[in-house]
């Protein structure tokens, strides 16, 4: 059976699905996507994914925050570290797109 994205005529829902196909189009957070998908546990710090990109922990954070804003990962605070993991949009996206949710992080435990 074929996942498939459900689309609709309401302008809301259109935005919502453009937005998300938007912010995963970008190479780097699709890239962040697919890491906290292979995370342990589906989730991962922004800590751990940093090193990943070669990217400032700023500028991996603003992408972690377009991702937010367009519903493909939530955010958990855990005392000083935020922990992202992705929501059932993200999940459905990746499935319709073929994108396995196993790949490893080349890195962990640098919080």
């Amino acid at each position: 059976m074929s996942a498939a994205i459900a689309l609709t005529k309401s302008p809301k829902a259109l935005a919502a699905i453009a937005a998300q196909l938007k912010a995963m189009g970008d190479a780097t957070r699709l890239e962040l996507v697919v890491a906290v998908a292979s995370s342990e546990n589906s989730e991962a710090c922004v800590c751990d994914l940093t090193p990943a990109t070669g990217l400032t922990q700023g500028t991996v954070s603003h992408h972690l925050k377009i991702l937010m804003d367009s519903n493909l990962l939530v955010r958990e605070q855990r005392g000083k570290w935020a922990y992202y993991s992705l929501t059932r949009d993200a999940r459905e996206i990746l499935k319709v797109l073929k994108i396995p949710m196993s790949l490893k992080m080349a890195k962990r435990g640098n919080c």
